[in-house]
């Protein structure tokens, strides 16, 4: 075993670390007392998100609580359109609403104002300031077609018709949205590396709404010129990409879009994984988020069906983000047990 700080570069660089690491999806957030004490106190969470002294607190609390080896950045994928010159707003119980795009002219009103994403560039500096040693910086963007997917309907409730059917009858329109958020994108991630963050991923949340060709063309193509952009400046940051409820093209964007690590969903037979995934990318995933609710001897189980397949080189993560539900007293649980584990393989 190699000794390293850092055990998720280590994986990514192919070595062995002393224990497999864990961090996991949403692991700031609604279901530590800490977050919903302190949200209590703020504004509305687009304010939360742009307040860097809050948004950094944030960012630690699960890292100060537990025995994660790696902080994610407290944002947002919609802060890009909000860059753009969108309206947005985060409605209690509703989510995020934007004013939808409904053709060519609002397109053409589009244009990135970056200074209004400084403060999560300043947010990530104070992270980076007080993380452990060992402890990976992680940020983020959203998948193109899932950014785009907001905007073009403005929220989730209708399972996004709208961006389906740009995706289908307005492939014009819609190509020339992925190029505005391609830009947008690009530079946003360059500005998280250069802020701390030591590893990217890309929440491709909505990659499952897609099939066959429309995949290729508004999932893989857009990631794979993204991922090219980025390494062309920085070659060495890992990318690590989530295109959620993939089914079948799990496979193809593992090898056709240049990720250095793919994280897989819940829905993803282990087997399938084991097989056909981990031999051609290290894999990150997939405990179903409700067995960390439920926490116990099924989640250890689970976990450890998991720790077994896919062996030492395997960042342990959900199938998706943590339940506001969960009880934070199971991450510990967790943590530990992953941490602990000794595969037999």
């Amino acid at each position: 075993m190699i000794k390293n700080r850092k055990p998720i570069l280590d994986i990514i660089a192919g070595k062995t670390p002393e224990q497999i690491p864990i961090w996991l999806m949403r692991q700031a957030g609604r279901y530590l007392p800490e977050y919903r004490k302190l949200r209590a106190q703020t504004g509305n969470f687009l304010d939360l998100c742009l307040t860097p002294k809050l948004a950094a607190e944030i960012t630690l609390q699960p890292v100060k609580r537990f025995k994660l080896d790696a902080a994610i950045l407290f944002s947002d994928i919609l802060l890009i359109p909000y860059a753009l010159g969108q309206k947005l707003e985060f409605r209690e119980g509703e989510g995020p609403i934007l004013e939808p795009l409904q053709n060519e002219k609002t397109l053409e009103k589009l244009a990135l104002d970056s200074t209004k994403l400084e403060p999560v560039y300043e947010t990530q500096e104070i992270v980076k300031s007080h993380l452990p040693q060992q402890t990976t910086f992680i940020g983020f963007c959203g998948g193109l077609w899932t950014v785009a997917a907001y905007m073009i309907d403005g929220t989730s409730r209708n399972n996004f018709t709208q961006a389906k059917l740009w995706a289908t009858e307005k492939p014009r329109l819609l190509d020339s949205l992925v190029k505005i958020l391609l830009d947008a994108s690009e530079c946003h991630l360059c500005r998280q590396i250069k802020s701390g963050a030591e590893i990217l991923q890309i929440f491709e949340s909505w990659a499952g709404l897609l099939t066959g060709a429309e995949f290729d063309r508004w999932v893989i193509e857009p990631t794979r010129e993204l991922i090219s952009r980025v390494k062309r400046k920085h070659p060495y940051v890992p990318i690590i990409g989530f295109p959620r409820v993939a089914g079948a093209h799990y496979h193809d964007y593992a090898v056709k879009t240049g990720i250095d690590v793919l994280s897989i969903d819940q829905t993803v037979s282990l087997d399938y994984a084991h097989a056909q995934l981990q031999p051609i990318k290290p894999l990150q995933g997939n405990l179903e988020p409700m067995l960390l609710v439920k926490g116990g001897k099924d989640m250890c189980h689970a976990a450890a069906a998991i720790l077994e397949k896919f062996g030492p080189r395997h960042i342990f993560n959900l199938g998706h983000g943590v339940l506001p539900e969960t009880p934070p007293e199971h991450v510990n649980e967790l943590v530990e047990f992953v941490h602990n584990f000794k595969v037999t393989r």
